[in-house]
């Protein structure tokens, strides 16, 4: 069976938003919500100012603590490689998950009363097709894979280069991995 995972490089990303608005319109995610964002941070004094970009969204945990919350079973690690899910018919909408989840990464959906987050857009795996983030993103800042597929360019990357996942003292098992060098 696939594990998926994404793996982001920062020191690609141009801070264009073009993930976000493939995931919106993908998705047909509401006006003012996301699936996924970019933070920015600045650091240093002038003239060696440095900025930091870095795309975010679910990171898609072996363990995560929003599904552990969920008084319905609507969070849960869906078959198809590991991927966390909101079923919308089985959620009631208590934001129990969002308060559980250490990435902030969900939302609530006001029109439909349920919480929605990044699903790494399973409907297009299933078809063999990557995240609507990685198909668009101009500067391949986001590889997405089988991590559990040595062939895989996730796998590739994860075995060669030095990588950071967020919050890994949560115990959530992230699966979304940041290149540092």
């Amino acid at each position: 069976m696939a594990r998926y995972a994404m793996v982001i490089d920062p020191d690609r990303c141009v801070d264009c938003k073009a993930c976000m608005v493939a995931c919106t319109s993908e998705n047909a995610v509401p006006v003012g919500q996301h699936r996924n964002w970019v933070d920015s941070t600045t650091g240093g004094t002038f003239p060696e100012l440095r900025m930091r970009i870095e795309p975010e969204q679910c990171h898609h945990c072996d363990d995560p603590p929003c599904v552990q919350v969920c008084p319905t079973g609507a969070s849960r690690v869906s078959e198809t490689g590991g991927i966390v899910i909101i079923e919308k018919s089985d959620c009631i909408g208590c934001r129990y998950c969002m308060q559980a989840c250490p990435y902030d990464a969900r939302s609530y959906n006001e029109e439909l009363g349920v919480v929605d987050k990044c699903t790494f857009c399973s409907h297009r795996i299933l078809t063999g097709r990557d995240p609507a983030c990685v198909e668009t993103c101009p500067t391949n800042t986001r590889v997405f894979g089988d991590i559990d597929d040595p062939d895989s360019e996730a796998a590739r990357l994860l075995r060669t280069r030095t990588t950071m996942r967020k919050k890994e003292e949560a115990g959530s098992g992230p699966n979304l991995y940041y290149l540092v060098d």
